[in-house]
This record gives structure tokens, C-alpha cells and sequence, in this order.
């Protein structure tokens, strides 16, 4: 819009400036035309007073028409202002408006700069969030896979227990069961045991009798029938504090090393076990050797590559046999010597016990 017009419904005003320089324009002409009528005025000449008459009458009604035309200049002009004045007025009015407005706009423009602010602070730390939120899911998303693969784990775990548990409750009742049996049989034993007590009670009352009967025998030839008694059971040979019984079998009756030893142990005794060299030439040197027997079995065999006697002592003096120990060989007494032997062989053998201590 031009500095000196003003556009409205498409008619052009002029401004104050324009319109105090017309009038002073038509005033000006108005003074040049008094002028030339005094100037008419002071002619001499009576045509030219009856001109000037005419002239006059004419100035006055171009004078009228003059006024008329001021007048309705005037009115135009005040129209004018009035118009110019509301438009001013409604500009000015639509000026403060678009500066209210304006400033509702900047308000509003401030007020969206802050929010556009805070939510992109805001969208910032959502995706911050949403990152993070992404990390816990990939993480959640592997303990989860973890938690799987552990509770398939778990799952085959309780299966094999469950199996295992059915098993042991299959082996429970078969324990159960035998239980039951066991009792049955511990019962039975029990009282086997008990018919077994009173069996031993008597028969320890009859070998107490018959031990007294071998070790005290009564004497025949006296009427009161007085015992004596001895270390060794008749048939038995005191030595030191032990009773040897030498079993000159004939050889249909002799026995291997495992026989002669049933034979001893039925005897409440055993293979006889020779502790030093003294105990050794009474074994060896003896004159049962006259009886034709040549070798006699002693409780000593080789046992894991040694010789060891049958009360579990190994051999210490190993000058007695001095053939290497191979295992089935077990020694004979012969004459002043031990000899090793198969223990297959069939020999006369000497059982050993202790003396009764009078």
C-alpha cells in the first residue's frame, strides 16, 4: 500500500495534505478573479460599466455556483473524512486486532516452542526408555531362553525321578515283601536259635562231662572209682604246654592237607604250628618215625606267594624250607626236616591243642 492512498472497496481516497492543497488552489484562483473584476470595476467606459454590470450579474452566479460547488466540495471532503475516519478507524481497530493477534501468535508460538521443547525432551527420553526397554526384552528374551532350556532340564529330571521314584516304590514293595519273608524267617530262626540254645546248653553240659571223662578218667581197679587227671587226653603227647596226636594212618586212611586238617578241627584242634627250633626237633626227631609212615602234614601252606602257618603267622625262619612258595604246595614234617609238597598228596598228619593246665 502507497505512503499517501488508501485502497478501500476499490475507490481511491487522497489524503488530508492533497486535499488542503486544492482548496488553497481554488481559493487562489477565486482571489485572481476579484482582482480582474476590480480591475473592470475602475474602467471609465460606459460599455464597459454595462459590461461589467453583466460581467457582474455572470460573476455572481458563477460566484453562486462557486459556493454551491465549494459547498458540495466541502461535503464531499467531510464525506470523505468520514469515510477516511472509519476506515481509519476499522485499520486501526484490524491493526490492534492482528497486534493482539500477533502477540496471541507469539504467545502461542512461545507457549508451542516450550511444549515442542518439553516433548522433544520428552520423545528423547522415550526413546531413551524405548531403547532400554529393548535391551530388557533381548535380555528378558535370553533369560527366558535360559529359563526354558533349565526347566527342560528340570523336566527331564522329574521324568528319570518320577521313573526313579516308581522303581523304588516297585523295589520298596518287593523290600516289603521280603521283609515280610525275613521276619517269617527270623522268626523261624529265632526259634531254631532257641532250640539250638538248649541243644548247645546240653551238649556243652555232655562235652563238659566227656572232657572230664578224657582228661580225668576214672580208675578201674579202685572200687571208689576215684579219677586222675592228666594234661593230655589219652592218646595225646605233652609237650611244653601243648598236646600233639600223631595219626599214623595207614596209606588208605591217610589224607590230603585239607582232609588231615577236617580231621584236626573235629578234634577240637589243629595242623600243628611249630613256634621255634625247639618245637621243631621234637616234631621232626621223634621215634614215631619207626612206625613206616615218611612224611606227616603240619598246619603251614603257601598262601598269596608266602608261607603262612593256619594261625595266620607267616614263616620267619626261612631256613626250614628252603624251596620257593608256589601256591598249592603245603609242607610235611619229615625226617629232621619240613618239606614242601603238593598240596594234593596223601600223608599221616599231627594235630596240635593246648595242655589242660592242672
Amino acid at each position: 500500500m502507497a505512503e499517501d492512498e488508501v485502497n478501500y472497496a476499490s475507490v481511491v481516497f487522497k489524503s488530508n495534505q492533497q486535499q488542503r492543497s486544492e482548496v488553497k488552489k481554488e481559493e487562489t484562483v477565486y482571489d485572481e478573479v476579484k482582482v480582474q473584476n476590480k480591475a473592470t470595476e475602475q474602467t471609465p467606459d460606459t460599455n464597459a460599466s454595462a459590461e461589467f454590470l453583466s460581467d457582474k450579474k455572470s460573476n455572481r452566479g458563477c460566484r453562486h455556483y462557486q459556493q454551491l460547488a465549494c459547498c458540495l466540495g466541502t461535503l464531499c471532503i467531510i464525506l470523505v473524512l468520514g469515510i477516511i475516519a472509519v476506515v481509519v478507524y476499522n485499520v486501526t481497530l484490524i491493526h490492534e486486532n492482528d497486534e493482539t493477534e500477533l502477540n496471541q501468535l507469539k504467545e502461542n508460538q512461545t507457549t508451542l516452542n516450550a511444549v515442542n521443547r518439553n516433548l522433544t525432551k520428552l520423545n528423547n527420553k522415550l526413546s531413551s526408555d524405548n531403547e532400554d526397554l529393548k535391551r530388557n526384552q533381548t535380555e528378558l528374551t535370553l533369560h527366558i531362553n535360559n529359563l526354558t532350556q533349565v526347566v527342560t532340564v528340570f523336566e527331564k529330571e522329574v521324568t528319570n525321578l518320577t521313573e526313579e521314584n516308581r522303581n523304588l516304590q516297585k523295589k520298596n514293595e518287593e523290600l516289603e515283601t521280603q521283609n515280610e519273608e525275613l521276619e517269617t524267617e527270623k522268626k523261624n530262626l529265632t526259634d531254631q536259635i532257641r532250640n539250638l540254645t538248649t541243644s548247645w546248653n546240653e551238649l556243652n553240659v555232655s562235652r563238659a562231662q566227656w572232657s572230664i571223662d578224657a582228661y580225668c578218667p576214672k580208675d578201674k581197679d579202685k572200687i571208689n572209682n576215684n579219677r586222675k587227671c592228666n594234661v593230655c587226653q589219652d592218646g595225646w603227647l605233652p609237650f611244653q604246654s601243648d598236646c600233639y596226636a600223631i595219626n599214623n594212618a595207614d596209606p588208605p586212611e591217610q589224607k590230603t592237607w585239607e582232609g588231615a586238617r577236617g580231621n584236626c578241627t573235629g578234634k577240637s584242634s589243629d595242623l600243628a604250628v611249630v613256634n621255634n627250633e625247639t618245637e621243631k626237633n621234637f616234631v621232626t626227631g621223634n621215634n614215631w618215625w619207626n612206625s613206616g609212615n615218611s612224611a606227616y602234614w603240619i598246619g603251614l601252606r603257601v598262601e598269596g606267594g608266602n608261607w603262612k602257618w593256619v594261625d595266620g603267622r607267616n614263616l620267619t625262619y626261612t631256613s626250614w624250607i628252603t624251596t620257593s612258595p608256589t601256591d598249592g604246595q603245603c609242607a610235611v614234617s619229615v625226617k629232621n626236616e619240613f618239606k614242601s609238597v603238593s598240596c594234593d598228596e596223601k600223608n599221616g598228619w599231627i594235630c596240635k591243642k593246648k595242655a589242660l593246665t592242672l
